[in-house]
């Protein structure tokens, strides 16, 4: 066991929070890579245990793990491709234990994995789920380096793989082996910049995003297909978040939509279209729309000058879902009629695809993206 001090980017939070920073992924709902399984905390008040939800059958089913006594209301889950769901739990306000839950005929079996400390009031976070849906890694953010741990999937127990100097959130694959992570990085209070840590290369950290020097770039989604990223930055508008998009090792610059901006409302990704190799263009992405009457769901492709916008089903785990390769966006939901459903959405026919150099931002004159990793293996400090 070792010990690990460690902060959950307390210094962004509230502020992230405010501005969009957060990453499409932590819902509640966790859906593995391949979109085969899914976990949640079900019940409610006190009586919270562990649902796992089976998405890839002729229809969706769920399938309770209580153990002898509720989870707490921040107990983390990880669904994986074999079906069992890993548990990080918080214990004695120090200690992060980690084990796997799987049914074992009427009951549940639990495999313990081992514990992180982490004293005081700070936490550790699942990262999330890895491409090959075997393996789960856990950010764990201290003063000044960031830790990436290896909790499930390794041969003893929760090992450290990477060291990162500065705080870092976030935390989007890259590729489909799971070996390039990218993480939003802070250092001694500067702008956040996402890097992309090398898991083969010793935790090796390389640029990633660097539009302007001073504005805050986050990476939001990846698609390892088309190479399509979905990027959050104030480099437009300095102190006003923007949602634009921009091509894995690509030298052409970010851009910024003028229909991924909505006045009165949140715009965040959560998934993107699989089996689009090397058109990011026609790559659909699905959109989380939140405002004051509530959430529902946006789609939209680079192709296009318009986000398409459509009510969410009744009982929507916002935020989650899945497209399949041929177009159809699917979301869970969860009602009293129906605990376990899964509704497929076809997005609105798209109008004549226009030219993309448009929507270019010409004032801030972003940095392209040719520092990315898989094309420039100059490492960061």
């Amino acid at each position: 066991m070792t010990a690990c001090a460690i902060e959950t980017a307390a210094e962004d939070d509230g502020r992230d929070r405010e501005r969009g920073g957060d990453t499409a992924w932590p819902t509640g709902f966790t859906i593995t890579a391949n979109g085969a399984y899914a976990a949640r905390l079900a019940g409610a008040g006190s009586a919270l245990y562990v649902e796992r939800w089976t998405l890839d059958g002729p229809e969706p089913y769920a399938v309770p793990l209580p153990l002898g006594q509720p989870e707490e209301p921040g107990t983390q889950l990880l669904p994986l491709a074999d079906g069992r769901v890993l548990v990080a739990r918080r214990v004695d306000g120090r200690r992060n234990t980690f084990s796997l839950l799987y049914p074992t005929g009427p009951a549940t079996g639990e495999l313990p994995l081992g514990a992180v400390e982490a004293p005081g009031s700070e936490h550790l976070v699942l990262l999330p789920p890895a491409p090959d849906g075997v393996r789960a890694y856990a950010l764990c953010v201290g003063p000044d380096t960031t830790t990436l741990w290896l909790v499930a999937g390794g041969a003893f127990g929760p090992e450290q793989v990477a060291e990162v100097k500065g705080g870092c959130t976030g935390g989007v694959w890259l590729d489909r082996a799971g070996r390039m992570l990218a993480l939003d990085r802070r250092i001694d209070g500067g702008p956040v910049k996402a890097v992309a840590v090398d898991l083969e290369r010793g935790g090796e950290v390389t640029p990633l995003l660097q539009i302007t020097e001073e504005s805050d770039d986050r990476l939001l989604l990846a698609d390892p297909d088309s190479g399509l990223l979905l990027i959050r930055s104030d480099a437009p508008s300095p102190g006003h978040d923007r949602l634009g998009w921009g091509v894995l090792g690509s030298l052409l610059p970010v851009r910024f939509p003028e229909c991924l901006r909505l006045d009165d409302a949140a715009v965040t990704p959560f998934a993107a279209q699989p089996g689009q190799v090397l058109v990011p263009e026609s790559c659909s992405v699905a959109l989380r729309i939140d405002a004051a009457a509530g959430s529902w769901v946006g789609t939209w492709r680079p192709s296009s000058r318009r986000m398409g916008q459509l009510a969410a089903p009744v009982g929507w785990l916002a935020g989650a879902g899945l497209w399949t390769a041929d177009g159809l966006l699917r979301l869970p939901y969860a009602t009293a009629e129906v605990p376990c459903g899964l509704a497929g959405l076809e997005p609105p026919p798209e109008p004549e695809p226009v030219a993309v150099a448009a929507d270019t931002p010409r004032a801030c004159r972003p940095v392209p993206l040719q520092q990315a990793p898989l094309t420039d293996r100059r490492p960061a400090d």
